[in-house]
């Protein structure tokens, strides 16, 4: 059941965002070579405290982090661990954030200082197809609409959608109905109703869609070894359009 929030629910939700919001803004400048994705997770796990939040991930069907860290070829869902980061790294740090009870999700592309074109082309890319996404998150669309949107801009840049994860609600859980992948036809699924707060949260792959999942039963990178890129904002559908409510 798709659960609809109030407007002044959706209100009671940007604390979450901001807090959400203000993390990637402070780790920005710590993302850099030497630094190890483990020192974000430490930095993580006292800033939510700081804030008066909860590191919703942690237990989270046993995973036991309060981020994910997806380097170069990990599509999402990467564990944070000690290998330092390298010049030319990408990585995408997904965080969720629980405050006065509500959730707030959402993950950010970083380069490791000077990447290559290619990385920097997938990473704008990206962000472009959550941008493009968010244009049609408007009431009486259909989800359809949304993700075509992503879909037809990655795929006319020469890069692939990730199917096999996907969109979801957000309210009082990090996962509520609806789900949804990120390609789609226009017309088609669901139709955007007031209320709704869902994710948009592209996965685009340098080379091919298919994606393989490690032993630990988390971390998914892509079948052919290329890198992935990902931005994902938590948003409201209002009357007045999309709300971004992790709006950095």
């Amino acid at each position: 059941m798709v659960i609809l929030k109030s407007k002044a629910e959706i209100e009671e939700m940007r604390k979450a965002g901001r807090i959400v919001a203000a993390f990637h803004q402070a780790i920005a400048d710590m993302i850099r070579p030497g630094v190890t994705t483990l020192d974000i997770e430490s930095f993580a796990v006292r800033f939510l405290k700081e804030k008066g939040a909860k590191a919703y991930t942690i237990g989270y069907n046993g995973y036991p982090y309060a981020t994910c860290a997806s380097v170069n070829d990990v599509v999402a869902h990467g564990f944070p661990s000690r290998k330092p980061l390298k010049e030319g790294d990408i990585v995408t740090i997904d965080i969720v954030a629980q405050a006065d009870g509500w959730v707030g999700d959402s993950a950010w592309c970083y380069a490791v200082g000077e990447v290559s074109r290619e990385a920097r082309d997938l990473m704008r890319v990206t962000k472009e197809c959550l941008d493009l996404g968010i244009e049609k998150a408007v009431v009486g669309n259909r989800i359809g609409d949304v993700m075509h949107a992503v879909q037809t801009h990655a795929e006319r840049s020469g890069y692939s959608v990730v199917r096999d994860l996907l969109g979801h609600g957000v309210g009082k859980e990090m996962h509520e109905e609806p789900n949804y992948p990120h390609v789609g036809t226009p017309g088609k699924g669901f139709r955007l109703k007031e209320g709704m707060v869902l994710t948009i949260e592209p996965m685009i792959n340098a080379g091919k869609a298919f994606m393989t999942v490690d032993a630990d039963g988390w971390t998914a990178r892509t079948a052919d070894g290329s890198l992935s890129a990902q931005y994902e904002h938590t948003i409201a559908i209002t009357s007045d359009g999309p709300v971004i409510l992790t709006a950095q």
